[in-house]
């Protein structure tokens, strides 16, 4: 919906601004601002109680006063916009940093999985090493009493 001009001769449509729901801004923007000459009551341009000037004057201090309203308004959205941007890419990346962490945890859980796999192996061959260095100690042993048994037989 567009609005007419408003007094400033800037047009505004309520789906860009966002705050034409106040009735006192809708008033402001509906009352178009008016010249000295143009107000009911104005005082002839001959008189000399400069009744007109003020009313310039509050007429363009009523227009600043919007004008700035209007752009602190329009930063205000900006600034929620941008706000809105942040929070979004915060949320992302607190999304992707989450899955990065899941997978590293699973990546973990692999890796000590294998670990428990290699200590439960070398277990297992440093028992086969014990077992094996006994039986090669006990061959030594008896080999070396066959020698000397063949020693201390008398030759025929």
């Amino acid at each position: 919906m567009m609005l007419p001009e408003t007094g400033f001769g800037i047009p505004f449509s309520s789906c860009e601004s966002g705050f034409l729901d106040n009735p006192d801004i809708l008033y402001l923007l509906e009352t178009p601002i008016r010249s000295p000459s143009q107000s009911p009551d104005a005082v002839s341009p001959n008189s000399n109680s400069g009744s007109g000037e003020v009313t310039r004057a509050q007429s363009t201090t009523a227009e600043r006063k919007l004008r700035r309203m209007l752009s602190n308004r329009e930063s205000a959205r900006r600034s929620r916009m941008r706000k809105q941007r942040q929070l979004e890419q915060l949320r992302n990346e607190a999304t992707r940093l989450q899955i990065e962490n899941r997978e590293m945890t699973n990546r973990l859980g692999l890796v000590l999985h294998q670990c428990h796999l290699y200590w439960t192996d070398n277990a297992r061959l440093r028992a086969e090493t014990v077992r094996l260095c006994q039986r090669l100690s006990d061959l030594q042993r008896i080999l070396t009493l066959m020698q000397l048994h063949q020693f201390n037989q008398p030759i025929p």
